[in-house]
């Protein structure tokens, strides 16, 4: 795992580091706060070789902050907050790095979570034509099938993310656990609910992703893609996010949510629950099980 190399950061960014004071690690990655020679801080992400996940998540801000649904603009209008959206600018990015502004985290409060389930719902809203997205997606350091597609959500989620992690998971379940995960592919167009129209989401919106900063939360560390509005509302729920009832009931005044919602919540969890089977081991495995259980329950 390399460190930052302040002067790649510099010349990226056009202007000297001044200063580099480490924040830890996460995944592959280190975790850095620099200051630079104009006096404004910056927050950076810094690995020997993390290509595909940099530009991953790169695209993925910016689509995110982008109106126009091509991924293509710099997320901002000026202000480092997405024009509009809750989504900080990507400053700069190479293979090596990635450069965020620095938001100062203070704690959530009431209003800033209600603020949250408005803009989220917005940020929903704009959603693409198809499921997926137009480059390779990552969660962590694993990859995502993001191909794009016109087939219903369900099949979509069922193919491209519960099918491909249970291959990669499934020898941390028993046999019977996997048939149960199974059952829910099979199943998924019976449990999924009524259909909706794709949705711009985060991907992995769970508390930790969510940074509080200048009375908002600011979305970081996306698996951006055309998606169900539900998975990031149940990624919420996954591990507990403050005010959490809150930035429901904002979301739900600005953009109504199906009936039954609360009952698929095991179903959007169940994929990201699979992700932390194949990261962390066995120690998930009661988890992914009870949430295929309740899935298949309605």
């Amino acid at each position: 795992m390399a460190g930052l190399d302040r002067g790649r950061v510099g010349d990226l960014l056009g202007v000297r580091v001044e200063r580099v004071v480490d924040r830890g690690s996460s995944h592959s990655w280190t975790l850095h706060q620099v200051t630079l020679a104009d006096g404004r801080e910056a927050f950076v992400k810094a690995a020997a070789d993390q290509a595909g996940v940099f530009a991953a998540e790169t695209a993925g801000l910016r689509w995110l902050g982008d109106g126009d649904g091509d991924g293509d603009g710099d997320g901002s209008d000026g202000d480092g907050d997405g024009g509009g959206a809750p989504v900080a600018e990507v400053l700069a990015a190479d293979d090596h790095h990635l450069v965020l502004p620095w938001l100062p985290a203070e704690s959530p409060e009431p209003a800033a979570a209600e603020r949250l389930g408005r803009e989220l719902a917005a940020l929903h809203a704009r959603g693409p034509d198809s499921y997926g997205a137009p480059w390779t997606g990552f969660i962590a350091d694993l990859p995502l099938d993001n191909t794009l597609s016109d087939e219903p959500w369900s099949r979509w989620y069922a193919d491209r993310r519960l099918a491909p992690f249970l291959e990669r998971a499934g020898h941390h379940l028993a046999d019977s656990e996997k048939q149960l995960v199974e059952r829910v592919i099979e199943e998924i167009d019976g449990l999924a609910g009524p259909p909706e129209p794709p949705a711009r989401i985060h991907g992995d919106l769970w508390g930790g992703n969510v940074l509080w900063s200048g009375g908002r939360g600011w979305l970081i560390d996306p698996a951006a893609h055309g998606g169900h509005r539900e998975t990031d509302l149940a990624m919420l729920g996954l591990f507990g996010a403050p005010h959490l009832e809150r930035v429901l009931a904002a979301y739900d005044e600005v953009s109504p949510l199906a009936d039954g919602w609360r009952d698929r919540i095991p179903l959007h969890q169940l994929h990201p629950l699979l992700v932390h089977l194949e990261l962390y081991g066995a120690s998930y495995r009661s988890q992914v099980v009870a949430a295929a259980r309740a899935a298949v329950r309605g």
